[in-house]
């Protein structure tokens, strides 16, 4: 069974800085029959204005992975790392016990945009922790590249929880298919371009739930990058 989310169903917050589309509830937006889907709890597809973004701001007990898509967006955090996260690179955060961290827009001329997505973890009170990849190389295109996984495999970012995040770059006319193992569910969202999931229609910024399904088969209509969550 697929489940389309379609775009413009999103919600979205708009400020003179920040164009934010929510994907599930999140803070002002709040929409019950869309407040995450298994461990899944938000995928923000958000574009900063230059020299703007989010001052210090505090997280607990949850998995923030961040995929930047265009631009280069500056971090900072209660730990003391302070990096630039670039396009094509994901950073794993994990707040845990606790951490407060800044986002901003490393451009003083260029937009940014970026996905922000939020993992429940496997349990709470985790130490807080923080690591970053490169992932815009050659060798992860025209396929599905692995970027986050609970035991880092394959040179991906680790997460807490029974999840695996893969990435994906194709042209039009690629094709790529992943099996689904019994009673596991999955996450397709197209951050660019268009796409054919299982004989359905996705273009950008929808997303899909799928369950009851063997296999996740996508042919790009025209060049795309999406993600796809494979999820217990």
């Amino acid at each position: 069974m697929i489940t389309i989310r379609h775009a413009d169903d999103r919600g979205r917050t708009r400020l003179d800085w920040l164009d934010s589309r929510h994907s599930f509830s999140f803070a002002d937006y709040h929409d019950p029959e869309h407040t995450g889907f298994r461990a899944l709890r938000v995928i923000n597809d958000d574009r900063v204005r230059a020299g703007a973004g989010f001052g210090a701001h505090g997280h607990r007990d949850m998995e923030i992975i961040t995929h930047v898509l265009d631009g280069a967006l500056e971090h900072r955090d209660s730990l003391g790392n302070g990096s630039v996260i670039r396009a094509g690179e994901v950073q794993r955060m994990t707040a845990g016990a606790g951490i407060a961290h800044s986002e901003y827009n490393h451009s003083a001329t260029a937009p940014l945009r970026f996905l922000q997505i939020w993992i429940e973890p496997d349990r709470l009170g985790l130490a807080p922790g923080y690591d970053q990849r490169d992932f815009s190389g050659d060798g992860n295109r025209h396929r599905l590249r692995l970027v986050a996984s609970r035991d880092g495999r394959d040179g991906s970012l680790t997460v807490h929880q029974d999840a695996d995040l893969y990435l994906a770059r194709l042209e039009a006319g690629e094709a790529v298919s992943h099996a689904l193992r019994p009673n596991r569910h999955a996450w397709l969202q197209v951050a660019r371009g268009a796409v054919t999931l299982n004989g359905r229609a996705l273009d950008e910024g929808d997303g899909a739930a799928i369950g009851d399904e063997e296999r996740v088969d996508v042919t790009v209509r025209s060049d795309a990058e999406f993600l796809l969550f494979d999820l217990a």
